[in-house]
């Protein structure tokens, strides 16, 4: 699915719809939900990230956790998952850093929902099945385009 979005307003209800469409249509299975971020600096994922977290009624500040690598949010009791977690992996150098950090173990567990922005830098241990957004520039100012693979 291929989305225009033209402030920060649709950003977030385009994640708040993403999210819905996620939980009604669960993956399921044995591991964690992966979606992997892509996209030139400024594009919107940490916006879209944010959106995914006011969805998932996260009141914490939601900013890219670049310098950290990762934060880890629990979820309330009503989602299907019971943890939200949000990667910047720009700073890594490949899968066995990623792996350092604890992923194989995160990305076993059904209970997490792990967005990972700069994923292209890891990608060696995400897996095939990931689910994949893409985040554009466009050509008027504050839009965005955005494509969703599942």
């Amino acid at each position: 699915m291929k989305y225009i979005t033209h402030n920060l307003k649709e950003t977030y209800d385009l994640a708040a719809k993403f999210v819905a469409e996620l939980l009604c249509d669960r993956r399921g299975g044995n591991r964690a939900t992966v979606v992997a971020l892509f996209g030139e600096l400024g594009t919107g994922k940490t916006s879209f990230t944010q959106g995914i977290a006011k969805a998932f009624e996260i009141k914490d500040h939601i900013t890219s956790p670049t310098f950290v690598l990762e934060k880890v949010y629990k979820l309330g009791k009503k989602f299907s998952y019971e943890r939200f977690t949000h990667i910047d992996a720009y700073r890594l150098n490949g899968g066995e850093e990623m792996r350092a950090l604890g992923w194989d173990e995160a990305s076993r567990d059904p209970k997490n929902i792990i967005f990972i922005e700069w994923p292209e830098r890891v990608e060696s241990v995400l897996p095939r099945d990931m689910i994949k957004i893409y985040f554009e520039h466009s050509e008027k100012e504050g839009e965005r385009k955005i494509k969703i693979l599942c």
